[in-house]
């Protein structure tokens, strides 16, 4: 096995002169797998919580620990793709997710969980970059990648809405643990076709790894969730937290100005940022992520803390949400290759941030707020349908094809930034609100306000058009 990850067979490049669909379907298996344990651990919270015997902060420690590694590896996951080639990495990633999975399911203390949270979330960072590096070097003709680049969100973007129903079916049945296992079989498969199929990509040749840009990135990202979920519980002039909130700003002027002076050895090369769309797309992953991650992790402890939802129907409150994200990108990917990601991803922020603030007034548990949330999750799961093809083919059309790895980590690590803040910054309104349900209605405003940001960043900076011819 090591041979065949390390190595393709020498007759790969006539045998790959087509892209198959076989190889689309396994390489978005694995960035499905990666992004349905993004949600899938968010209904399986409570359960997890009576389990372990912890509060609120130990569960955005769960959540989080994930998304932090997650966030701050995928640059790095960027530059080992582009340095390594896309199949080699991507093979690893798969391998270390599958075990990582599967032990994390043996875990029974809140350290232990935490700590293979982290280990998965580093494993799935190098899968996230990887796949789109493959898919992008696969696919040749612009239009054509910017297809197969829809497709490839819209298998993988169905599994952020889908992990809240998943995570619900199998916690109730199965028990909790059941979120980890059923990685092991997905990270199978998809081990198995791209071995079989996938060629390797293009190496570009780098200087070393940038490690004062990654070391410094994880220490800020660190630094700045740790401070927001200890805050309320330590109090927010407590000495470590301060301490925390000093660290990140410290560790972001050492990040930024590493990365200033690496030039093209740098984990997020500068001169990418010239390019407004490639920067508009960045900070619009970081708000939709935002909305999205913060809404799930707040309104999958309303549904069973406040309105007494049982863990099955808690994931199954969820499928209004799921249901467009798992027909539209489809839709979504065709739409921005004839007119570009600009008005998609405008839409779509408009669609999620409407959705979220449907929601806000009813955190009762009439049947007119039943009906407010149906509506308002399927408004916002028609916005994750248009937003999220949109601004991966974005980033896909904006950095050139060498720095394909790259764009794609930049993007994604905006992103799980984002995810990370929002469960953050919106659990600390639960934390610190008088009653569950009057928490969630803040956090509902302040989530449904950030996307309209969202909206108003894509409407006026992203690109436009794909262009026609390759760069």
């Amino acid at each position: 096995m090591a041979m065949q990850v390390g190595s393709p067979p020498a007759a790969a490049p006539a045998r790959f002169g087509r892209p198959s669909r076989t190889l689309l379907i396994g390489l978005s298996l694995g960035y499905f797998m990666v992004l349905l344990d993004l949600t899938i651990v968010s209904v399986a919270l409570p359960a997890i919580s009576r389990s372990m015997h912890v509060g609120l902060s130990g569960l955005q420690w769960v959540s989080n620990g994930y998304t932090v590694t997650f966030a701050a590896l995928l640059l790095t996951a960027g530059w080992l793709s582009d340095r390594f080639g896309g199949r080699r990495v991507f093979l690893w990633g798969l391998l270390a997710f599958g075990v990582l999975s599967g032990v994390s399911a043996a875990a029974t203390t809140l350290p232990v969980l935490v700590v293979l949270r982290l280990a998965l979330g580093a494993a799935g960072a190098l899968l996230l970059p990887s796949s789109l590096a493959v898919i992008t070097n696969a696919y040749t003709d612009p239009a054509e990648r910017a297809r197969a680049v829809g497709s490839w969100a819209a298998i993988t973007g169905a599994a952020l809405a889908a992990g809240p129903v998943v995570g619900g079916v199998l916690t109730e049945t199965v028990g909790w643990r059941a979120i980890f296992l059923v990685n092991v079989p997905l990270a199978l498969i998809s081990l198995i076709i791209t071995v079989r199929l996938a060629p390797e990509t293009a190496r570009k040749q780098r200087s070393g790894l940038d490690l004062p840009g990654q070391i410094s990135g994880v220490i800020a990202l660190a630094a700045l969730v740790y401070g927001l979920v200890e805050g309320p519980a330590k109090g927010w002039g407590a000495a470590e937290v301060l301490a925390a909130f000093a660290i990140m700003v410290a560790a972001t002027a050492v990040f930024l100005g590493a990365e200033m002076r690496a030039g093209d050895a740098a984990m997020l090369p500068t001169r990418m940022f010239r390019s407004r769309g490639f920067s508009a797309a960045l900070v619009a992953g970081l708000l939709a992520n935002f909305g999205l991650s913060g809404l799930l992790f707040v309104l999958s402890l309303f549904f069973q803390d406040a309105r007494g939802y049982s863990a099955f129907s808690a994931g199954l409150a969820f499928l209004p949400l799921t249901l467009p994200t798992a027909v539209n990108p489809i839709f979504t990917g065709r739409l921005v290759g004839r007119i570009g990601p600009r008005r998609p991803a405008t839409i779509g922020f408009v669609l999620m941030g409407v959705g979220a603030l449907i929601q806000a007034p009813f955190t009762s548990d009439s049947g007119l707020a039943l009906a407010a949330t149906v509506l308002g999750l399927l408004v916002f799961g028609f916005g994750i349908s248009f937003t999220l093809p949109a601004l991966v083919a974005g980033v896909a059309s904006t950095v050139p094809v060498e720095f394909a790895g790259i764009g794609a980590g930049a993007l994604n690590s905006a992103r799980q930034v984002g995810a990370s803040l929002g469960v953050a910054v919106l659990g600390v309104i639960l934390s610190v609100a008088s009653s569950n349900a009057t928490g969630t209605r803040i956090a509902l405003l302040v989530g449904g306000g950030v996307l309209l940001i969202g909206a108003l960043v894509s409407g006026t900076s992203l690109r436009g058009r794909i262009p026609a011819q390759g760069r």
